[in-house]
């Protein structure tokens, strides 16, 4: 999938578990482990924005639009 997700990343920006940011946000840690990995196929807004409130970060830090491995084209 072309979009990318760097909740892990900006949790060890924040020295903080999984498990701490789940209860923060108030989502199970399996549905955040879902999220994390890359394996959801929607999130809400109000899942992102908790999720951003909580690590005091912005949607772009935490989700990014990847290219399919299609080199040489560009999407306009």
């Amino acid at each position: 999938m072309p979009i990318a997700v760097d909740i892990d990343v900006m949790l060890a920006k924040r020295k903080m578990s999984v498990g701490e940011l789940a209860e923060r946000v108030g989502i199970t840690p399996a549905n955040l482990a879902v999220l994390k990995n890359g394996r959801a196929k929607a999130v809400r807004f109000s899942t992102l924005a908790a999720l951003c409130e909580v690590l005091e970060c912005q949607p772009g830090d935490l989700l990014r639009w990847e290219a399919d491995g299609v080199t040489g084209r560009t999407m306009h």
